[in-house]
């Protein structure tokens, strides 16, 4: 559809101002009365060779990788990986001083943390598994397109243990580095 030189002198300002391509899009229908799919507003946004301001993403309380984000082993756990030997100069970077004092596996009588990498992978992720924690709980966890980490126990308002939570960041980025991620 084409529009006027004054229409799209509205559009870009209503771009410029941080309009996502949705409000465009009512805003169109709404002061225009021209109807829009959203992948034609997209196209139109893309033509006037405006730039979609990101806004700040809404942050899930629920998710539990917005706490801590998943990080490598730590490196005495990588020595410790058969054929880890080398390893060293890839991993020299690799300092989180949050980690100090954090012990690297759950102290002794308590449980262990177990992550597995499904082999077919669930709709929407990148990569997805079950995860035992320590208390017996079993759940499924999924990595998606952005990132981010999701996880489903079945059980509302579970929530693992801050140490449970840190082992299973450890374990599964084991798991992930042996898949090649």
């Amino acid at each position: 559809m084409n529009l006027t030189p004054e229409q799209k002198q509205t559009v870009t300002a209503w771009v410029t101002a941080g309009d996502n391509l949705s409000t465009v899009q009512k805003k169109l229908l709404d002061q225009f009365q021209i109807t829009m799919t959203y992948r034609d507003v997209r196209f139109l946004v893309d033509d006037l060779d405006l730039a979609l301001k990101d806004r700040a993403p809404k942050v899930d309380t629920s998710d539990v990788s917005k706490t801590t984000p998943v990080r490598p082993a730590a490196p005495a756990e990588r020595s410790a990986a058969p054929g880890a030997e080398g390893d060293e100069d890839e991993i020299a970077g690799d300092n989180f001083p949050e980690d100090e004092g954090v012990p690297a596996a759950p102290p002794a009588g308590i449980g262990q943390v177990t992550v597995e990498v499904d082999r077919l992978i669930r709709p929407g992720a990148m990569v997805s598994g079950n995860v035992t924690f320590s208390d017996g709980v079993s759940g499924k966890w999924a990595l998606d397109q952005s990132g981010r980490l999701m996880l489903d126990t079945g059980q509302p308002n579970y929530k693992p243990s801050a140490a449970d939570v840190q082992v299973f960041q450890r374990e599964l980025s084991v798991q992930l580095q042996r898949q090649g991620f």
